[in-house]
């Protein structure tokens, strides 16, 4: 079977990457493992489908860490005004809550994927459910295993955008890293990000399971962040955790800064008041205002509580949580590791396959929830979308186009 562009992958990268052909007027082959599309993007929606962060653009950019500069021409191109402006094309209006996450009015995905693809649809897309990439064959075909039973594509070029290794039961199991070493082609090892924490709690944390721990200071590392936290059964989770998973997933202890409007200054005198006739603990409670779930965090890790103000003060600030682990992979939102950056052109097509590009989750990089990943899938889908459609044009000629 011959299709001229093929992508593999519907997820928002994969979308992305057939938009970006279609729209070049190529005709685009879109084939997905699992019986619907975007199913990933789908779940993530269903709490609020944070898609970008509206932040000025060098901010911005610092969440991508070592990453950055090979992003940088991508995220210019399809940034979070980019990414605002491509959802309301859609007809889905869109607002920016007082953090700058910007969310789709209808706080659910369903309605921009249904869009998304009905768009599509009209552009002609051809796309193929159930259809898993068997990785290449020795004749250089790409072998699927189909409800009709296998089948064999040689594109003139081809767009994956595989996901990376986490929530496998949507679609992202990293199994396409065993083609690429097949064939001798680069992958980092796979690696949580935007990960939980396993703490071995004692029996006194149970009655503060669920509840969130707020405006509290994090450090793991050189990482730090501010933000909150949720206890759970089997440890933390939390968007103010996920960003120092990098530092976590290295053995880096968490610290907690449980006062962090106050310098240790100022807690320390807080806590040298006299407490009258009050005990410790009431006086230490009405001294830092801290919720339940935080004092139990503080008792759980702190005791026996240091006698004088300032060593007590100096351990609220930096609060350590002993014995945890991060989560396994495939409970992680997202993960490290996948086709190395190096590994691909300015393009992003692969050095050593000519006419095949990567986008999305399954390249190395990472970032943190509240929009940057999203951003991020959907900017190198377009990236790899347009410099396919370019390569096209440059060996294939005017015949290819639909």
């Amino acid at each position: 079977m011959t299709a001229r562009a093929l992508v593999i992958g519907g997820g928002p990268a994969g979308l992305m990457a057939a938009d970006a052909l279609l729209a070049s007027g190529h005709a685009v082959t879109l084939v997905e493992a699992k019986p619907s599309l975007a199913r990933k993007f789908l779940m993530a929606g269903k709490s609020g489908l944070n898609l970008t962060k509206m932040e000025p653009f060098d901010r911005f950019l610092t969440a991508y860490g070592e990453a950055a500069p090979r992003l940088e021409p991508m995220l210019k191109q399809f940034g979070p005004q980019d990414v605002s402006d491509w959802a309301e094309g859609l007809d889905q209006e869109v607002f920016a809550g007082s953090t700058g996450r910007l969310f789709p009015k209808a706080m659910k995905a369903s309605p921009l994927l249904r869009a998304w693809l009905a768009r599509l649809d009209s552009m002609g897309l051809d796309r193929r459910t159930r259809w898993r990439w068997q990785g290449w064959g020795t004749d250089g075909a790409l072998g699927f295993d189909t409800p009709e039973g296998h089948r064999d594509m040689r594109p003139h070029v081809t767009v994956l955008a595989l996901g990376g290794a986490s929530w496998a039961r949507l679609g992202s199991d990293g199994d396409w890293a065993a083609h690429f070493r097949a064939h001798n082609l680069p992958v980092a090892p796979f690696a949580p990000s935007n990960a939980g924490l396993s703490v071995p709690w004692s029996s006194h944390m149970a009655p503060h399971f669920g509840q969130p721990i707020k405006n509290i200071g994090l450090y793991a590392g050189g990482l730090s962040n501010r933000g909150e936290i949720v206890v759970s059964a089997r440890g933390l989770e939390g968007g103010g955790l996920y960003p120092l998973t990098p530092a976590l997933r290295e053995g880096r202890p968490l610290r907690i800064d449980l006062k962090p409007d106050l310098d240790l200054g100022a807690l320390t005198d807080r806590l040298a008041r006299p407490r009258g006739k009050q005990s410790r603990a009431n006086a230490l409670r009405k001294a830092l205002g801290l919720s339940p779930a935080a004092q139990a965090l503080l008792m759980e890790f702190a005791r026996p509580l240091p006698d004088t103000p300032e060593a007590l003060a100096r351990r609220i600030k930096a609060l350590e949580i002993p014995d945890a682990e991060v989560r396994p992979m495939d409970e992680a939102i997202s993960t490290a590791g996948g086709v190395p950056l190096a590994a691909l052109d300015d393009g992003l097509m692969l050095r050593q396959r000519p006419g095949v590009f990567c986008a999305g989750e399954m390249l190395d990089w990472e970032a943190p929830t509240g929009g940057y990943l999203l951003t991020a899938c959907l900017a190198t889908g377009l990236w790899a979308g347009q410099h396919a459609a370019a390569y096209l044009d440059a060996n294939d000629g005017p015949q290819n186009r639909a």
